[in-house]
């Protein structure tokens, strides 16, 4: 059995003031001064916390928001004195995608590189836009050896990016079918491409690190590349339109990607002829022609790799009425199946991946594996401001954080993530995320239910 994957992390505190979401109120007036008050016998130290964090106490917009949301307090205080609010500023973080709540989990995921445990629960909505409205069964999770990261079952997370051969063709005993090169890498998680209105001065620095540090690949502008030769083996270069290839460092690396274009297939062929042995991905936006040009370029016997990629917020580019990339993903993919091409393309996707669950669930959908880039920028303390452009002042300071800080947090986000991949695999009995792709038996999609349940009595929302 090969050796399990494994991130080494530690906790990497946050350096700005925590905005927390929920605080307590206590109204004094009609204290009884209990000798076995309910705040001191909190069962997350909250109070013991709050004292000490109010002592140190510099600026006023950092009050103390830490409450775990138990309630513990609230419903055994005799005099019902206490009562939970909520911070003003943590409601204006992200937006309606990328909410406060992802924000602040995103946060905790990277601080302590552990699955987030909230003491209020779950106390949002049952079904929602997005992937809120799809489901994965854990039917499995009764069986003690699907036991997630502690059980003593084996769950494989690597995958295979590349071209795999449609069948197996040999003479005598050696395989007289020509393989194409393929990356293995030991989660379906790739670092894409910051977004330009999100950037740092040492951004691409942290996540090559990253990238070493959880044996990942990131891929990085080739004309933003300044880092060093051992760090090109875990660098995918993103090489423009019109822009030349770095040669030297190209042969040291084992992915690139390329935009989609008219050329595109004489590009492939001009990398190819400097490195032989590279895997080169095209990245396709899905625009209102994206699902349609994705299909046709698997078709092509030079394509390898397709990486569709949505917009930050998970949706069709350019759209009056997007569709969702779970949607768009589900296309593509029974698309290829039907034309007996799915298993040789490896599929790619990016755009509103924001928790651990929509990786799992993207997969479902047909994914290969999947992109992300802001949810490592929120790892940093970043409050996701709708107004942030370049050049303007940060409120969680980014632009002077240190590097061994921000490659701390992101390799904590990131092991964070791979458990809670495993935990979700390992309660669906899967043992295997190759296995996953696109099995979507293992999960439940409220439009199809919707329209299975209701469909005939009120009619098909979809024709609507």
């Amino acid at each position: 059995m090969p050796e399990k994957y494994h991130i080494k992390t530690q906790p990497v505190p946050p350096i700005s003031p925590r905005i927390g979401k929920y605080g307590m109120v206590d109204w004094r007036e009609d204290c009884a001064r209990c000798h076995n008050c309910v705040k001191k016998a909190c069962v997350y130290d909250r109070y013991r916390q709050e004292a000490d964090y109010i002592r140190n106490l510099s600026d006023v917009d950092a009050l103390f928001f830490d409450c775990m949301g138990c309630f513990s307090c609230v419903q055994d205080c005799t005099k019902g004195l206490l009562c939970m609010s909520i911070n003003p500023e943590y409601q204006k973080m992200g937006n309606s995608y990328w909410t406060p709540d992802i924000i602040k989990t995103t946060w905790l995921q990277a601080e302590t590189a552990k699955i987030p445990v909230s003491g209020a629960g779950y106390r949002g909505p049952f079904s929602g836009k997005g992937f809120d409205s799809m489901w994965t069964d854990m039917s499995e999770i009764v069986r003690p050896t699907r036991d997630g990261i502690h059980g003593r079952e084996y769950i494989s997370s690597s995958v295979d990016i590349g071209k795999k051969l449609p069948y197996l063709a040999f003479n005598g005993d050696k395989n007289a079918a020509n393989a194409s090169p393929l990356v293995s890498i030991p989660m379906p998680m790739i670092i894409d491409i910051p977004s330009p209105a999100h950037t740092l001065p040492q951004l691409n620095q942290i996540i090559a690190q990253t990238a070493v540090n959880t044996d990942i690949i990131a891929i990085i502008d080739s004309r933003q590349w300044r880092g060093n030769d051992k760090q090109l083996n875990n660098i995918a270069f993103y090489i423009a339109d019109g822009q030349d290839v770095p040669k030297d460092a190209l042969k040291k690396t084992r992915l690139v990607e390329i935009p989609d274009g008219n050329r595109v297939i004489e590009r492939i062929k001009e990398i190819k002829k400097i490195h032989p042995g590279i895997v080169i991905a095209i990245r396709v936006e899905l625009t209102a022609a994206g699902v349609e040009r994705a299909i046709k370029l698997a078709e092509s016997k030079e394509i390898e790799v397709i990486h569709i990629v949505a917009d930050a917020n998970g949706n069709e580019i350019g759209a009056s009425k997007p569709r969702f990339i779970k949607d768009m993903t589900r296309q593509i993919h029974t698309a290829l199946i039907e034309k007996g091409c799915r298993d040789e393309i490896t599929l790619m996707a990016g755009g509103g991946i924001a928790l651990p669950e929509h990786m799992a669930k993207e997969i479902i959908c047909g994914a290969d594996l999947i992109t992300i880039n802001l949810p490592l920028l929120i790892s940093l303390e970043c409050h996701l401001c709708n107004s942030c452009k370049p050049g303007m002042v940060c409120p969680a300071k980014l632009e002077k954080i240190d590097i061994n800080y921000g490659v701390g947090r992101m390799t904590n986000l990131i092991a964070a993530w791979h458990d809670q991949l495993i935990e979700v695999m390992g309660a669906m009995g899967m043992r295997e995320v190759r296995r996953l792709r696109g099995d979507v038996g293992r999960a439940m999609f409220f439009e199809n239910l919707e329209e299975e349940t209701f469909g005939k009595l009120f009619g098909s929302r979809k024709n609507n």
